[in-house]
């Protein structure tokens, strides 16, 4: 029977999926709520962005649910004694991925090592030539005049599977509109392949059209070859490229998290009471600006990694350290970035103190308190959720930096930072290792790029000066 693991990590994650969840249903109540969301989700840039996000957002939650597998019960002990090793779901869905390790490196889809070595030959003497793989391409006589072929058929194969996956995907989508608009799926299909729904579920199945066929290509290559290559110990790049999703999603999503309630209580206050306590919150983040935050951040890391050392016997497994490091960054780095969206909501609520319905309210003796959760908070919130977007996407690419430089996660976890250090040096070599640094770059490429779109459908559609009217 499998051990559950629940990392610190894990558990910020849950209760940030149960927020949303709250969030949603809540959101659903409330027609005013309701209306910018319906906005975003109108606009083919919302909705497509969107998608690739909960793409994103589902290797993540794969990837949080953590166990310890069983030993082997050698002696018939009755104890049960768990492996060293921190597993995930998704690690259980990957596993010819995790377990496929060659010697060292190879190129994207080779079935050959990407340097010569000095072989035995079978007839005796040896040879200095490109080894074969364990296992890529391993099923093939001879690579050389069957590979490409076999690649190419391969390919032809996923995409046909994924062809007859899209085309149900579309079916259940039209039959499930078709039962709240009172008519046939056939009409319903012809509604959106017209594009004559209010929500673009054209482009929205097209998107989901290409991920299907990405994943079906990705699955499909994967059982015969290194996608991605492999890296100097002969993992898999592809597995390393999944695996380092979930890091940049708790990097932007907790450090946010961390960093929404200083920046909006003290950007509030600041702005609407104004005198000593702006002095005092302005005098904070001017002091805390001033400070180098990667010295910070460093000086910070180097304290953590001293305590783990000194007390290693709190934590139980490399996971449990590597996981109290990602936690420990994503406070120093929540407590470091409040300052920007601080400042924009004091100078927010300076003009809003102003406005003739808050000084109705305060000459009418309405309390502070009231004034700032009814009438301020929610002229602002369309700036906090704008700049919740933008600060996450500077936080993954953050995380990178702070990785490169030797001060980001521990180097035992996988993320798109620590394949980006590692890939300087294959950078350097000859011949040059390219495909880890062109795969975290993509993967992060495209993240990062979904989330400043979807950011700029949110602003659209939250923002009281561009917000369009039903």
């Amino acid at each position: 029977m499998i051990k559950p693991e629940l990392l610190l990590t894990d558990l910020l994650i849950y209760l940030l999926v149960a927020g949303i969840i709250y969030f949603i249903i809540y959101t659903r109540r409330h027609e005013h709520l309701r209306r910018p969301w319906r906005q975003v989700m109108s606009t083919r840039t919302g909705a497509v962005t969107l998608v690739i996000l909960l793409t994103y957002v589902t290797i993540g939650l794969l990837d949080s649910i953590h166990f310890q597998l069983p030993l082997e019960n050698q002696n018939n002990q009755h104890e049960t004694h768990y492996s060293a090793e921190v597993l995930s779901v998704f690690d259980i869905i990957v596993t010819p991925l995790r377990e496929r390790v060659e010697k060292t490196y190879s190129a994207p889809l080779a079935a050959h090592a990407y340097a010569k070595e000095t072989i035995e030959l079978p007839q005796g003497g040896q040879q200095r030539t490109y080894p074969r793989l364990l296992y890529g391409g391993a099923h093939l006589d001879d690579p050389a005049t069957e590979r490409i072929t076999d690649i190419v058929a391969t390919t032809l194969r996923a995409l046909a599977v994924a062809l007859l996956l899209w085309s149900i995907i579309i079916y259940v989508t039209a039959w499930w509109l078709s039962h709240g608009q009172q008519t046939s799926a056939a009409a319903m299909l012809q509604r959106i392949l017209n594009n004559e729904c209010a929500t673009p579920w054209r482009a929205i199945l097209v998107c989901i059209g290409v991920i299907v066929a990405i994943l079906c290509l990705l699955t499909a290559l994967s059982a015969k070859y290194h996608v991605f290559g492999t890296d100097k110990v002969g993992e898999d790049v592809l597995y390393q490229t999944l695996k380092s999703v979930r890091t940049g999603l708790v990097i932007g999503a907790l450090t946010t998290l961390i960093m929404l309630p200083f920046a909006i209580l003290l950007g509030i206050m600041a702005g609407y009471f104004r005198g000593w306590i702006d002095d005092v919150i302005q005098y904070l983040y001017t002091t805390l600006n001033s400070i180098p935050g990667v010295l910070l951040i460093a000086a910070s890391i180097l304290m953590l990694q001293v305590y783990m050392a000194n007390n290693a016997e709190q934590f139980e497994t490399v996971t449990d350290r590597a996981d109290m490091r990602l936690l420990f960054l994503c406070i120093i780095l929540g407590i470091t970035s409040w300052t920007g969206l601080c400042r924009i909501l004091r100078g927010e609520t300076l003009k809003l103190r102003e406005t003739d319905y808050i000084q109705a309210a305060r000459a009418f003796g309405v309390r502070h308190l009231t004034i700032i959760t009814r009438h301020i908070l929610p002229n602002v919130m369309h700036i906090v959720l704008i700049a919740v977007v933008l600060d996450f996407s500077g936080l993954v690419l953050a995380e990178a930096v702070l990785s490169y430089v030797g001060v980001g996660v521990d180097p035992t976890m996988q993320s798109w930072g620590n394949m980006i250090n590692a890939a300087r040096l294959e950078m350097a070599r000859e011949p040059m290792v390219w495909w880890s640094l062109l795969a975290a770059f993509v993967m992060m490429f495209i993240l990062v790029l979904s989330a400043n779109l979807f950011s700029d459908a949110v602003r659209d559609a939250f923002d009281p000066r561009l917000r369009k009217m039903d």
